[in-house]
């Protein structure tokens, strides 16, 4: 063959029976790599389709919180008790308010029908209060305040009566004590019925009150009950 191109294969050609390397086109190369290439035996230690997942899943977190350090005031030390402030806030949201309940109920009745006397439901109290189980230990000693009352005559017996009402009532007819009445009956609904937890403290306020009540006299000239308002 005469001129360049021809001068060039024939150089290949003598190569390639020298036993000298072929030239191989560019996709056919290619191709045979990636045949190579796609052998089980290259891949043994890939990782597998959830470990890529989680290692796309923490770049992702890392982005993130690259980003959010460069944006917060300090860098990343800011960010860091940024975080700590917003854990220790609902934290203390947690304690305060107690565990949430999934669902809410309806108000039901205070005493529910039951026959149980004052001195039953003082029992009670006491013994969840002694077992530190201050959440019954409140909603008893609240059902034995009501229930003196009734037995007192300063309420007329109603098993369909709520705490607010017996407060409202009994408010009415005591007003030294419609405050600390209205607050007894609104941590019994919260115990009850907010999914909030009682403490010692709220158990011993709400016996301090019932103690009150019974002290107090009628005044049959008034028509309510003095005594002091603690």
């Amino acid at each position: 063959m005469t001129g360049p191109g021809g001068t060039t294969a024939a150089v290949r050609l003598i190569r390639a029976g020298e036993d000298i390397p072929v030239d191989t086109p560019r996709v056919p190369a290619r191709e045979a790599a990636q045949d190579e290439l796609s052998d089980p035996r290259y891949h043994e230690h890939d990782p597998n389709l959830l470990e890529r997942g989680l290692d796309r899943f923490w770049d992702w977190v890392g982005d993130l919180f690259a980003g959010a350090a460069g944006a917060a005031p300090g860098g990343p030390l800011g960010l860091v008790v940024l975080v700590l402030a917003v854990a220790g806030l609902g934290a203390a949201l947690w304690w305060r308010l107690g565990t949430p309940r999934r669902t809410l109920r309806a108000p039901q009745t205070l005493l529910g029908g039951t026959t149980r006397s004052t001195a039953d439901h003082r029992a009670a109290a006491a013994a969840h209060a002694e077992a530190r189980r201050w959440t019954e230990a409140v909603q008893e000693r609240m059902r034995a305040l009501v229930r003196s009352l009734e037995d007192r005559t300063v309420l007329d017996p109603r098993p369909g009566r709520t705490a607010d009402e017996a407060a409202a009532e009994a408010g009415r007819l005591m007003p030294a004590h419609s405050a600390r009445l209205r607050a007894a009956a609104r941590v019994f609904d919260d115990v009850t019925y907010g999914g909030r937890t009682a403490d010692e403290a709220a158990y011993l306020t709400l016996c301090t009150l019932d103690l009150d009540l019974e002290a107090a006299k009628p005044s049959l000239t008034t028509g309510t009950i003095h005594g002091t308002a603690g």
